[in-house]
This record gives structure tokens, sequence and C-alpha cells, in this order.
């Protein structure tokens, strides 16, 4: 599989809750050979941000070459992109990053803010029972309906305004939720404690960190996350998690 730098056409583009936008970009390439877990990194009209930003793949269209983005406006290269209108172009490069294995198991996929597009592709793509986990701060479910499409799902917020009160692991024990293998994306400290949870039941996981990124290939070492072996290419406990991630093993990985 390689990696491209495409200008990718707009094909739609919607607020689809405060802050958040779902993009459609159709490719020559980066569609048809991307898989779930990987991600893209857009390049700026504004020479003034060098480094492109790293949008994980929320859904792919291989028969039109389209992929769809998820992305939350964060700073002023995402707001730029959330002013991209159809038939408007831009510059990416992709598929970029590892994604994750599709095991033949009854799989658990554990989304928490922004880690919740991933879980989407993922689940369409794996060929077994599953079932969904998603967190959210708030009743704003952005996503529900497309996540439904896939299978149970079984929601946690913050303010306990829809399901489970709390987080992902509360909403799994509430829903006496059993699996082979869990599969997850969202912020750090969710993905230590879903690391520690399959650890004590002696689960396999996998776990797509979230990370600021620069280049995107793996050069700059700007994106390294503790690994528990020694890294290969800087020959210390180090992953870069643009290159060898973003998804991990549970056990490759040091979250402490």
């Amino acid at each position: 599989m390689g990696k491209y730098k495409e200008t990718a056409k707009v094909l739609e583009q919607s607020e689809i809750s405060p802050g958040i936008f779902s993009l459609w970009i159709q490719t020559e390439h980066i569609g048809e050979e991307a898989r779930a877990g990987q991600f893209l990194s857009l390049f700026s009209r504004d020479e003034s941000r060098l480094l492109p930003r790293p949008i994980s793949i929320c859904t792919i269209d291989r028969e039109k070459k389209a992929l769809r983005l998820v992305y939350r406006v964060a700073g002023e290269g995402t707001r730029e992109f959330s002013g991209l209108e159809k038939g408007d172009t831009l510059e990416v490069m992709g598929p970029l990053g590892n994604g994750f294995p599709l095991l033949k198991k009854k799989a658990l996929l554990i989304g928490g803010g922004i880690g919740i597009p991933p879980m989407i592709e993922l689940a369409r793509e794996l060929d077994c029972e599953k079932s969904l986990v998603m967190g959210y701060r708030t009743d704003i479910r952005f996503l529900k309906e497309e996540l439904e499409d896939q299978g149970p799902v079984y929601y946690a917020t913050e303010d306990g305004s829809f399901g489970a009160k709390g987080t992902v692991l509360d909403a799994i024990e509430r829903y006496k939720l059993e699996a082979e293998v869990l599969y997850a994306c969202g912020p750090t400290p969710m993905l230590r404690a879903i690391q520690a949870f399959a650890k004590e039941r002696g689960i396999p996981c996998y776990l797509s960190l979230e990370e600021r990124m620069a280049c995107g290939i793996g050069a700059c070492l700007a994106c390294v996350c503790k690994s528990t072996g020694v890294d290969s290419h800087t020959h210390v406990k180090n992953k870069r998690i643009c290159r060898e991630g973003p998804v991990f093993a549970g056990e490759e990985v040091d979250l402490s």
C-alpha cells in the first residue's frame, strides 16, 4: 500500500454538531486504498501554516473513491477547512498510519469524543458480532444514526443526560457487555482505562492514539509515545504514532 499526495475535490460539507464538521472529499487513489483506523494529512492554503493537519477517516466509499472526514474545529487550520464548499479543492496526503486489524472475534468498539468517527468505518469493515460503546459529554450525539446502522450502540454521557452517567467503562459495566476483543479511539485517559480493563480480563485490545502530529510520515519524531519495547528506528522505548500507529496493540504502548 502506498501513500499519495493529491488534489482532492470537495463533494459536500456540513456542520453536524456545534464546531464539528463532516467533510466528503473525492480522491484519485487514496479512497481506493484507505482502511479503517488510518488518517489523512490536510494542507492549508495559507503558506504561514507549513504543517498539515491530521484527520482520521470516518467512512470510505471505494466505488466513488471518496472519503468522509469528521473533525472538530480546534485552531486556525481546521477553521479554514470548515469553510470549504462543494467544488472546492484541497491538497491531501494519505492514507497514513496503520489501521485496525480485522479479527473475526466478538468485538466491542469504543469511541470517545472526536475518537468516535473512526469507529464507523471499522464497524463497516469488521465481519463479526459487534457492539459499540460511545462516550459523549452531553446528549449532543453526533453521528448517532450512522453508528446505530452498524449494530447495537450503548451510550455514556459525562452529565448523565443519556445512557450511563460517566465513562464508557461505566456503560460497559451498566449494560454488562462482553467481548473477545476491544477496539478503541479517544482521549488518552479513556484509552489508559480501557488498556487496564482489557489487561485485567485477558482480552486483546487495539488502541488508536490521538496526538498532535507534524510531518505525518514518521520523519520528525514529534508524535512519539512511550512503548513497552525498544523501537527499531529510535533505539529507545518510543514509537511514532503517525508511522507505527496510530493503532497499537494494547501491550505495545505505555500510557501511564
